[in-house]
């Protein structure tokens, strides 16, 4: 036997006791003719003692960072107890030790504040494993997991595999494709996630599927992307929409509970995706802080739900609100005190490109009632005060304001909201709000193509009051100026986003499962009859043998680890991951294939320049 017990658990009631460890030497501390030896495992540290009648063998086998040891000993307790540590009452006077592997020096300090930069540690990945706050991480990972499935099956879902050599069928993002030996010339790919699998499992009558579930998307990468993801992945059968928020409200609020200890016990509120859009700037809105946008002035195509307010900006010829198609305020609380140079420093913020702001207009509405702008030359007091009440400003607060094109002064505003939200200390880390953000547009325009697309994807249904609109009209567009007035761009998806601070955690749909419907759909985005057939014939066929009405969604496991771990990279709670590039620089991957692979695969390399 190794060991007897772990390096974390030995405690006072084990004094007198004579056990054995294993683990990993963290540290090695001489003291005259004493040593001291933090021993690491998995599970914690625990300090062995060296006495004088060991010095000998040591000094001819000298302990190193990383060797690995075992060591027998008594339980003692300790002179100077380390109150930081489990262990910290108790020490092992070692009796006998063997050193059953040295280790090189390691390329960076296994600690919590570690020397090493990421590309280093991402390169020794097995050695930055070994760090506490790493191993946290994946602690933590494996908790999501574990409630994630207790939840699930108890209220009866079933986890069952579908494959990860599939069919491609290019929709969003790029498939990584696998060449197929036995089948020349042809290739597999990759799911991007198991979308139409989990729809043929509830076909084929289980209506309560689950998988924790690897998915491939051959994207541009950043802090929250990786080209293989997991997800929570779910679908149920014979319900509605309030059906699956309802389940799937339940599992998060059980994954604070068994992870966090958090009792989250507030109603998730919702919000429908035009009123995120206008009131926050996007389709996840923080609502942890209470900022919100204000439209001053509205591009033409404007939703009728909507009051216009331009008259408060116009008639002054200011050129910079007259010549935009949009005009977004935002109050940033108790910020009216801020001086010249605050306010060029926020000017210049919005400049950067990746904001895309030509300027800030800001009005200072000060403590005493009166106003201040940088644009007094064009607006009275009277007219400040009016643009005031319109964002509903208090005294005290700073009204920042920016114009331009549509899409990108709306983005621009939304960053600046949570930039601001961020410099105020209002996104509190421990502080967890979710929302549902519901009745997204079934399909978006895709102008250089002249035709639909398919906001979330092609197998959501519309939402039952638009299914006579999606049926009884014709999806083609005249032309690109005739797509905001087709009946199509009115059709409301019966889908549902999960936000969590900011993030969107998980989505999904009530599915289409009737044939017609859903060629109808395919039509939409431009297929004919022999392109659905070839990409998605497996399903329609499937739709014709008494498919139930169903829906699910899928929740980014990685993300949502990352959000309770309190990081914004999924990196780190992955036990391997790739870099920015899409490249495991550990194992050196991906890399070249020898010449025999490719003759086995038919397969002729032309690179070219």
């Amino acid at each position: 036997m190794f060991r007897t017990h772990t390096c974390g658990e030995l405690r006072s009631a084990d004094i007198h006791k004579e056990i054995t460890l294993a683990g990993w030497v963290q540290t090695v501390r001489k003291f005259g003719s004493i040593t001291f030896v933090d021993l690491r495992d998995r599970y914690g540290i625990t300090q062995l003692l060296f006495s004088e009648t060991l010095n000998e063998q040591l000094e001819a086998n000298p302990l190193g960072r990383e060797f690995v040891l075992q060591a027998t000993g008594t339980v003692s307790e300790r002179s100077n107890k380390n109150p930081n540590i489990p262990t910290g009452d108790i020490e092992l006077t070692i009796l006998s030790f063997t050193i059953l592997n040295k280790s090189a020096v390691p390329p960076f300090a296994i600690q919590d504040d570690t020397d090493g930069g990421d590309e280093l540690r991402m390169k020794y990945r097995y050695l930055d494993l070994r760090r506490n706050v790493v191993k946290k991480n994946l602690e933590l990972r494996y908790a999501v997991g574990r409630s994630t499935r207790n939840y699930l099956h108890e209220n009866g879902f079933m986890d069952i595999e579908t494959p990860f050599l599939i069919k491609s069928t290019p929709e969003g993002a790029r498939d990584f494709v696998v060449p197929s030996r036995m089948n020349a010339g042809q290739f597999y790919a990759l799911p991007q996630s198991p979308q139409t699998f989990k729809q043929l499992l509830m076909v084929s009558g289980y209506d309560r599927y689950y998988q924790i579930v690897k998915c491939f998307r051959d994207e541009d990468l950043r802090a929250d992307r990786q080209p293989e993801f997991t997800q929570i992945d779910c679908e149920m059968c014979f319900v509605e929409q309030e059906d699956i928020l309802n389940m799937f409200e339940g599992l998060v609020k059980r994954i604070f509970k068994d992870v966090k200890n958090i009792d989250y016990s507030a109603t998730v509120e919702r919000m429908t995706w035009e009123n995120a859009m206008w009131t926050y700037g996007n389709d996840k809105p923080d609502i942890r802080f209470d900022i919100k946008l204000a439209n001053l002035k509205f591009p033409a195509h404007t939703y009728p739900a909507q009051q216009d307010v331009s008259s408060l900006i116009s008639g002054v010829d200011f050129k910079v609100f007259d010549e935009a198609e949009t005009v977004i305020a935002l109050a940033a609380p108790g910020c009216s005190e801020y001086t010249r140079k605050q306010t060029d420093e926020l000017t210049e913020w919005v400049k950067r490109p990746q904001v895309g702001m030509k300027g800030l207009v800001f009005i200072k509405c000060n403590t005493d009632g009166s106003f201040k702008s940088s644009v007094d030359k064009f607006y009275n007091e009277e007219k400040l005060k009016a643009i005031a009440a319109a964002t509903q400003a208090k005294a005290g607060d700073l009204i920042l304001i920016v114009a331009g094109a549509e899409e990108r002064t709306r983005k621009a505003a939304s960053d600046l909201r949570m930039y601001m939200g961020t410099t105020l200390g209002l996104r509190k880390a421990d502080e967890y709000k979710l929302l549902w953000v519901l009745d997204f547009p079934l399909f978006e325009y895709a102008e250089e193509d002249n035709r639909w697309v398919a906001r979330h994807h092609p197998f959501t249904s519309p939402k039952p009051a638009d299914m006579d609109t999606m049926i009884n009209n014709n999806p083609v567009i005249d032309n690109a100026a005739a797509y905001l007035k087709h009946p199509y761009a009115n059709i409301k998806a019966n889908a549902y986003d999960m936000v969590l601070n900011g993030n969107e955690i998980g989505g999904g749909s009530i599915r289409i499962f009737q044939r017609e419907l859903q060629q109808k759909m395919f039509a939409a985005l431009g297929m004919d009859e022999a392109e659905q057939q070839h990409k998605f014939g497996f399903l329609l066929g499937a739709f014709e043998y008494g498919a139930p009405p169903h829906g699910g969604i899928a929740f980014g496991f990685d993300r949502l680890c990352s959000i309770l771990g309190g990081s914004e990279s999924i990196r780190d709670f992955i036990a391997f991951p790739k870099n920015n590039s899409g490249r495991d620089v550990m194992i050196d991957a991906p890399s070249t294939i020898d010449d025999k692979q490719f003759e086995e695969l038919q397969i002729k390399l032309d690179l070219k320049a």
